[in-house]
């Protein structure tokens, strides 16, 4: 019976879990206890004293790892996502008016974002579930390798759960604002011709780029939305929860349940910068 509770708290929070008492704390219990002396502290003063902090800021919650629950269907629709994507920027005539060198670090650093609001655009829905942590005493009793790729194949890595939920939060929120298909077009380009991009030749270009985008956006919005001053308000400053998700988390989440190899950069890179 004992075996069977240790199982049940396997894959579970510890933190909040009262500390065993250790074999010489029982036996000196047990001799203080019939000599009348000093007694132990309660199970319930052992509680109190190593008491964790709530669920929601427990740091098992927050370091979860999640994988997709559906990865079959959502891997598809993701890379269908991401050729959307990459036929976006290919019909950018300005983005081609840009030196070679710059085109390849605003991919780099902004593929991204713009593959999110790509899932947000095509209303791609999905779920997560939760993983281990790569188990070491796994890999050992499997007689396995201690390289990375083994382990991999044992226990994937998943994405971070927080950044998982903060993308799915903005999508959400872009969904219940009705974003059309021209304000996602517009989006795009603010994102895409981000001047911040440490490196660029021609920062002042591509931050006119961006101004235009981010006019053209407002103007569209003031004529379609009556309330378009609170649609902006928050579309624009929640472009900063998109600088927050990388790419190694969308890669992990959309890519790596199909190819653990898949680099996604490389592809869009051969596919948009050719040398």
């Amino acid at each position: 019976m004992a075996c069977d509770g240790r199982h049940a708290s396997v894959g579970k929070c510890q933190c909040n879990a009262a500390p065993p008492e250790s074999i010489l704390l029982g036996i000196l219990s047990a001799e203080q206890r019939s000599e009348g002396r000093w007694r132990p502290p309660s199970l319930r003063y052992h509680q109190q004293q190593h008491r964790s902090p709530t669920r929601e800021g427990c740091p098992c919650h927050e370091n979860r790892q999640v994988v997709l629950k559906s990865p079959e269907l959502t891997c598809k629709r993701a890379s269908e996502v991401l050729l959307k994507t990459a036929a976006f920027i290919q019909n950018l005539p300005s983005f081609y008016q840009l030196p070679p060198g710059d085109q390849r670090l605003l991919v780099q650093q902004c593929w991204a974002p713009l593959f999110v609001l790509g899932l947000a655009q095509e209303k791609v829905d999905f779920d997560t579930t939760d993983i281990s942590a790569p188990s070491l005493l796994k890999q050992i009793l499997m007689n396995q390798s201690d390289s990375e790729d083994d382990v991999r194949k044992i226990d994937p890595l998943g994405a971070p759960f927080a950044e998982v939920q903060r993308m799915k939060s903005f999508m959400g929120k872009l969904w219940s604002l009705d974003i059309c298909a021209k304000e996602y077009a517009y989006l795009k380009g603010i994102v895409l011709f981000n001047a911040e991009v440490s490196g660029l030749r021609f920062p002042r270009f591509v931050q006119t780029l961006q101004q235009e985008a981010q006019y053209t956006l407002m103007e569209f919005s003031s004529l379609a939305n009556s309330s378009s001053q609170f649609r902006l308000t928050w579309i624009l400053g929640s472009l900063a929860i998109l600088k927050a998700v990388s790419a190694g988390t969308i890669t992990e989440l959309f890519f790596k349940p199909v190819s653990l190899d898949a680099n996604v950069e490389e592809v869009l890179l051969e596919t948009l910068c050719p040398q």
